[in-house]
């Protein structure tokens, strides 16, 4: 079992920064790979960020690359999503989700592949 908690959420004008905090408990951490998700009203769950609890790589989808930046702290067991240069059409419930890390490497943009959610947090960008 993982347990994730988001938070951070909030309003802010466009071209305004905010971040994202992930809190993940559970045995096997290492055994998961991390994804932060969107979903604004009427649409589906979208992909935002991934990035495994070792190594470098972090992945991005192309329409927050270099405006956002995923992050982690393996020793608070906390993810990270630095979001600036904020626009109105980022405006979403965001969410974090893990799953398990081989399944994840291949499939980390998929939100059907991913095991665990946390409750969302709403961030509103005002234009």
């Amino acid at each position: 079992q993982v347990q994730l908690i988001e938070s951070g959420g909030g309003l802010v004008q466009a071209g305004g920064s905010l971040r994202l905090s992930c809190a993940a408990s559970g045995r096997t951490l290492s055994s998961y790979g991390m994804g932060w998700f969107r979903q604004a009203p009427g649409k589906q769950r979208e992909f935002v960020a991934a990035i495994a609890w070792g190594g470098d790589n972090a992945y991005y989808s192309d329409s927050v690359k270099g405006r956002f930046t995923i992050s982690r702290d393996n020793a608070k067991s906390t993810v990270y999503l630095q979001m600036n240069s904020l626009k109105p059409g980022d405006t979403a419930v965001y969410y974090c989700g893990a799953d398990l890390f081989l399944r994840w490497l291949n499939f980390y943009s998929d939100s059907a592949e991913y095991d665990y959610w946390g409750q969302g947090t709403q961030v509103t960008v005002s234009s």
